[in-house]
């Protein structure tokens, strides 16, 4: 191999680093760091004032756990133990919740349900983990619970709920 080409692979290689350090940083990942990161939702104004009065209302344990947010620290996210149970304040409205299999009960890896007076979305997703999310309420709340967690999944449910009535009110989202 000549000089110059040489010289022009190493050139590439340095200029790719910044975009890997990036890459890198927002993903979170890092063999050194095991606490929890997730993407924190970008909601408008009116949904992220709700999120913050969420966030304020939320139990310091569900299921047991310690209250121990993800990175980047957010209103809008929180979490308890490790694995964490991730919760996340003002997402998308899931595709499941117009998928008329559901609606009809035709579909088992997501059914709807009604845990302490809140609506939820459940969905068994392929790693054994379940991904909760709220229906009838102005904004979507979602929650997940890690595979070791999800045998037990109604504690979180019913732990969630208070903080969910108080702070999100029924309706529907926009």
């Amino acid at each position: 191999m000549n000089s110059s080409r040489h010289r022009l692979r190493i050139a590439r290689t340095v200029a790719a680093l910044p975009a890997l350090a990036l890459l890198i940083a927002v993903t979170g990942c890092s063999s050194a760091d095991d606490g929890a990161s997730v993407v924190v939702p970008t909601p408008d104004s009116k949904v992220t004032k709700l999120c913050q009065n969420l966030d304020k209302a939320l139990p310091r344990k569900v299921d047991g756990l310690d209250r121990d947010d993800p990175g980047p620290r957010s209103a809008l996210t929180a979490g308890w133990g490790s694995p964490a149970i991730i919760l996340r304040c003002g997402v998308e409205r899931p595709a499941k919740m117009l998928d008329p299999k559901v609606a009809h009960g035709d579909d088992p890896a997501a059914v709807g349900g009604r845990v302490n007076g809140v609506d939820w979305l459940m969905e068994k997703r392929d790693d054994g983990s379940y991904r909760f999310t709220t229906a009838s309420r102005v904004t979507y709340v979602e929650f997940t619970l890690p595979t070791s967690l999800a045998e037990d999944r109604d504690s979180a449910l019913v732990d969630l709920a208070p903080a969910i009535k108080k702070a999100i009110p029924v309706g529907i989202a926009d």
